[in-house]
């Protein structure tokens, strides 16, 4: 390797660490939040009427800004910044930024305030938190199976047992899973859906009271409770980490101290 290229990765090494520490990181997240600031003042009218021009440059500022942060990480990591899923995250969150919002891509505009979700790969409290909820999905993948299976059940039955007299909630598959999941959610379920149909049929509420028995309340609490174990377990991770740190430092002091305390007993001894 010459000498030039070993000037190269130290080079970029120097601008990875520079990026990545603390005061860098902290400049990008006030960038963040300011920029979420002026996303939200674009939506008034009388703000706009006032400030608009301004508005508009600082906004086009704050993505200049992630652009160049983007792009000094990509000289200094080279293909090895894709291999960070947050890094990923990051990049697509400033491409999507990026693109023209013309008629037909207008969507994007209010795709902006997605950069706001940076402030979740910048801060490692936020992303140890998203990580412990991403861990918790596959056993989530179970639970929502098995809501599935019981809305099908329950749909099914509700479309056979009301569709006659209530077609706008029950006509059709689609119209009982919806009608159920409301039901589910406890969004005016009583006065609402099922009161109305035990109006007609009077012992419909056998057929309500268990759906939201084994939905709202046991199936509900399931997805509840593995979310709280990943946080839980990403919480004693942090700690474990923050441990082991402390651990190596003061081992480290003792070896030091060890070290010093063995060289004044060699010079003791060497000492005439």
């Amino acid at each position: 390797m010459s000498i030039t290229e070993q000037g190269s990765i130290f080079t970029r090494a120097r601008l990875d660490a520079l990026i990545n520490g603390r005061g860098a990181q902290t400049f990008i997240t006030a960038v963040i939040l300011f920029n979420a600031i002026i996303l939200g003042l674009e939506t008034s009218g009388r703000v706009m009427a006032v400030a608009g021009p301004l508005i508009l440059f600082l906004d086009r500022l704050c993505l200049a800004i992630f652009v160049i942060e983007i792009g000094l990480k990509l000289y200094a990591r080279r293909l090895r910044f894709f291999r960070d899923g947050w890094n990923v995250f990051d990049f697509a969150i400033v491409a999507i930024a990026l693109m023209p919002a013309t008629q037909g891509l207008s969507v994007l505009r209010a795709l902006r305030i997605l950069r706001l979700l940076r402030i979740v790969s910048v801060t490692p409290r936020l992303r140890r938190v998203v990580e412990g909820f991403l861990s918790a999905l596959p056993g989530m993948a179970s639970v929502f199976l098995l809501m599935g299976i019981i809305f099908y059940i329950f749909a099914v039955m509700a479309t056979k047992l009301f569709s006659a007299s209530f077609p706008d909630w029950f006509g059709d598959l689609g119209n009982s899973a919806y009608s159920l999941f409301q039901i589910m959610t406890l969004e005016s379920w009583s006065m609402g859906i099922v009161r109305p149909v035990m109006e007609v049929y009077p012992q419909a509420w056998l057929f309500f009271v268990p759906f939201i028995l084994v939905t709202t309340f046991a199936v509900m609490n399931l997805v509840v409770g593995l979310i709280v174990n990943s946080m839980q377990e990403a919480h004693s991770e942090e700690s474990n980490v923050a441990t082991e740190a402390y651990r190596d430092e003061v081992l480290s002091r003792l070896a030091a101290i060890e070290e010093r305390l063995a060289q004044i007993e060699r010079n003791r001894r060497d000492d005439p």
